[in-house]
């Protein structure tokens, strides 16, 4: 047993997969679960929950982007292989905040901080990776908020 509740269940999912002979959903946790070990070996640290859900907003994004390739290239084929992907990965992330949510948040942030400046992003960034609610928080539209504050 790893410390990790979510990685507890991605390995249970492979094997009810496996069971379901659902090659499509296997391969898919089986690469998130590749990632993972790889991301844990990289880092030399232990298997948790922080590390689960990096790695698996991770291999979203990547899905996210390759998929945007694919529909350019009309592979309406791989766009659905990807979108499916996408859903089995995103079972195991919590629910993403609302746009207005973050926007409070990061205004909160922005003022315990006192940041002004774009210089200061940093500092922004690094207080709201502390937030209590850092899960669920997409830093790619958090630091676009930030930018757009700081001007």
């Amino acid at each position: 047993m790893s410390s990790s509740p979510i990685y507890d269940q991605l390995r249970a999912d492979i094997i009810t997969a496996m069971k379901a002979r659902d090659s499509a959903a296997t391969t898919a946790l089986r690469t998130a679960d590749a990632a993972i070990k790889r991301a844990a070996l990289d880092a030399n640290v232990e298997i948790d929950d922080a590390l689960v859900l990096a790695t698996m907003r991770k291999g979203v994004k990547n899905l996210s982007d390759a998929r945007e390739d694919f529909a350019k290239a009309g592979r309406t084929d791989l766009v659905a292989a990807n979108d499916a992907e996408i859903a089995l990965l995103e079972k195991y992330l919590p629910a993403a905040l609302s746009p207005e949510k973050l926007e409070a948040i990061v205004g909160e942030i922005i003022a315990e901080t006192g940041a002004t400046t774009k210089r200061e992003m940093g500092k922004v960034i690094a207080a709201l990776k502390q937030h209590p609610e850092a899960a669920s928080i997409d830093f790619g539209s958090a630091s676009k908020l930030i930018q757009a504050r700081l001007g």
